[in-house]
């Protein structure tokens, strides 16, 4: 399955780098309020859907831009979680950094995990209880103690006045703590830089399934924590997370536990 998973991203990423030569070509749709998908979107999905489908005939699926097929709610099913293209607007202004995310749920759990950057060539891939990898090479959190010594990543999804104050508040603790705060825009490759130790955590709100599923086993299967604002486990409901080694998952949970 997993052999299968990176072809189908590797088919959408070549659908992706193709695109990205003439940027102007591309027809870009405004989903709500700074909430974009391209006709690139829709092309990948549907190329990782391909194949997929094919080795897989009877699994359901779950995409950002096709929404479900399938019984996604019964527990029984193989269920793909996919994100064609995690960094949209990235991808729009040519800004490189953007990712395919692709996720097995089995009965429930994330069971493997690819995010594959098309720009960098870094292909991340996860089974649960088998570690993670970057090119094929096993990959670990960073063993940090203090966050006065993290560098963090986090990212927010425009919406109301409220939680982009929210956003503010919580930017304000963490950068005062830590070493910085990056905001690169696609929550896919963040938790990869967390599990490849180029982030030594991560923090958001209001994300999607597709957006933290394939992420968050890379996190967990590289020796680090992934779970809610308060340090419940739900994240993948909830939508918000907070990934990180250990430690550092234990201090950003006491710092922004108030905006659980």
């Amino acid at each position: 399955m997993l052999n299968t998973a990176v072809k189908a991203a590797r088919r959408a990423a070549a659908v992706i780098n193709r695109a990205s030569f003439d940027l102007d070509r591309v027809a870009v749709t405004e989903k709500q309020h700074n909430d974009f998908v391209t006709d690139v979107d829709q092309a990948a999905e549907q190329a990782i859907i391909e194949v997929l489908q094919k080795a897989y005939p009877s699994h359901a699926f779950l995409g950002e831009e096709s929404g479900t097929t399938g019984n996604v709610n019964d527990e029984s099913e193989f269920v793909w979680i996919i994100d064609p293209l995690d960094g949209t607007t990235n991808f729009m202004h040519g800004f490189p950094q953007y990712a395919v995310s692709i996720a097995l749920q089995q009965r429930g759990v994330i069971t493997l995990g690819v995010v594959y950057d098309p720009v960098a060539n870094d292909l991340f891939t996860a089974e649960k209880g088998a570690g993670a990898y970057l090119n094929e090479k096993r990959i670990r959190v960073r063993k940090l103690d203090r966050i006065a010594g993290a560098l963090l990543g986090t990212g927010y999804k425009n919406g109301s006045a409220k939680a982009l104050d929210e956003y503010l508040k919580m930017y304000a603790i963490t950068a005062e703590r830590s070493h910085g705060v990056r905001r690169a825009g696609s929550a896919a490759l963040d938790l990869a830089y967390v599990a490849c130790g180029r982030l030594d955590g991560y923090y958001e709100k209001n994300l999607k399934p597709w957006d933290i599923a394939a992420g968050s086993l890379l996190v967990t299967e590289a020796g680090g924590i992934a779970g809610e604002f308060n340090g419940e486990s739900a994240y993948m409901t909830s939508g918000n997370i907070i990934a990180a080694g250990p430690r550092v998952y234990g201090q950003l949970v006491g710092l922004l536990a108030e905006f659980a």
